[in-house]
């Protein structure tokens, strides 16, 4: 089965809009609701019965299960016989707020991902509908429970034969968004290995340099605007709470922070494609960048965000044929690509390659990157004398560069 998601902007009229706010608001009191639930069950057990005071302590019975989705979702239904406001939401969207209610729970300990939070006003901003029936495409319409045929914007095709499985509503600073789930039964054959191998090795200094001495400048995308990020919110904390000046100040907060975003995604995805029509073949490191993310260059390290770009370029490989796979990051920039002698840590002023064994010489980060493409090749289990398109014969058999892999 394969599973494809496009995004398209909505162009709703005033009355879906408010419908739309409407069912946002809906889903905001029954997260908020369900989360306390389940945070007043854990609390009434973390003493003692006889050790607790009645009156700051969550006192319930001790045989009342914890609330899990299944709880809840019957005590939605019997809410919604005597609540006339969830009566007015689509019964399958609520559903899906404690489904995802209780994926968020189960990471706490399955992902290490942190304690749910209670959602105020503009922190929910999606809802999903997960079944769509009879007709949905219509030219430039789509059609969406609750809220009837919605205009958007075509900026693509819907590929043929994919049928519309369900449709999620987004609330942005610069409008409303619809992302359609679309899927055909068919099977993809995994992308072997072929074709020109590229490795490519990220940095600071630039974003990336690919083992063919192709480097790629870093584009600033926060710092660019930071100051202007910053004055903006230094006007924010001298507005009134609940004020209408400061709510249209957080939209200008939110527009720039999407504008941010936006050209870091594009900046992604026009480098993952300009990657794929070199190679037929891309390797790159497997990095930790959550540790990465906790150093010292930890601001521009978030700002460059690797691990988007990776899973960007990921997808763009697997949807244009291209092979993709990571190796081992470890003593990349210590290794001569050309001779598998290791040439020792080098300091980071120290932006140049040059081995004292066979006098290869060649900027610091486009030797890594070269590493990185004969550890790739050499583990999908390539022979060590194949002939890269640029020329130069790939090492790799020795056995300094085989204790890395």
């Amino acid at each position: 089965m394969l599973t494809l998601t496009y995004e398209f902007k909505l162009i709703p009229t005033q009355q879906q809009i408010d419908e739309i706010e409407n069912i946002l608001t809906v889903c905001r009191k029954v997260w908020n609701f369900a989360l306390a639930q389940r945070k007043d069950w854990v609390n009434s057990r973390k003493c003692r019965v006889d050790a607790c005071l009645i009156d700051r302590e969550y006192i319930i019975p001790v045989d009342v299960p914890f609330p899990n989705y299944h709880i809840q979702a019957k005590n939605l239904t019997e809410a919604k016989k005597v609540i006339p406001e969830l009566q007015t939401i689509n019964a399958q969207v609520l559903q899906q707020v404690l489904r995802t209610l209780d994926r968020a729970w189960d990471d706490i300990w399955k992902r290490g991902f942190g304690f749910p939070r209670f959602k105020k006003h503009f922190r929910m901003r999606s809802f999903v509908f997960p079944q769509l029936k009879g007709e949905i495409l219509r030219a430039n319409r789509v059609k969406l429970p609750q809220l009837g045929w919605v205009k958007f914007r075509v900026s693509r095709p819907i590929p043929d034969g994919f049928k519309v499985k369900q449709a999620r509503v987004v609330r942005r600073a610069s409008g409303y968004f619809v992302m359609l789930s679309l899927q055909l039964d068919v099977n993809v054959p995994e992308v072997s290995f072929h074709g020109h191998p590229l490795g490519i090795d990220i940095g600071l200094e630039s974003f990336l340099a690919t083992s063919d001495s192709e480097t790629v400048a870093r584009p600033r995308f926060f710092n660019s605007l930071h100051r202007k990020l910053e004055l903006l919110q230094r006007r924010l904390k001298h507005k009134k709470l609940g004020s209408n000046n400061r709510c249209k100040l957080n939209q200008k907060i939110a527009r720039l922070h999407q504008q941010i975003s936006d050209t870091r995604k594009d900046f992604h995805w026009k480098l993952a494609h300009h990657l794929c029509d070199r190679a037929g073949a891309i390797f790159a490191e497997d990095i930790d960048f959550k540790t990465w993310a906790k150093g010292m260059f930890g601001k521009h390290t978030l700002d460059a965000s690797f691990g988007q770009f990776f899973n960007i370029i990921s997808y763009v490989c697997w949807k244009r044929g291209v092979f993709f796979a990571k190796v081992n990051k470890d003593y990349t920039s210590q290794i001569c690509p050309e001779c598998n002698a290791l040439t020792g840590k080098k300091d980071l002023s120290n932006r140049e390659h040059n081995c004292p064994e066979c006098g290869y010489k060649t900027h610091r980060d486009v030797a890594a990157a070269q590493v990185i493409r004969n550890r790739g090749i050499l583990a999908v289990g390539q022979p060590a004398g194949l002939e890269i398109a640029s020329g130069d014969v790939l090492a790799g058999a020795g056995n300094s560069l085989a204790k890395c892999l």
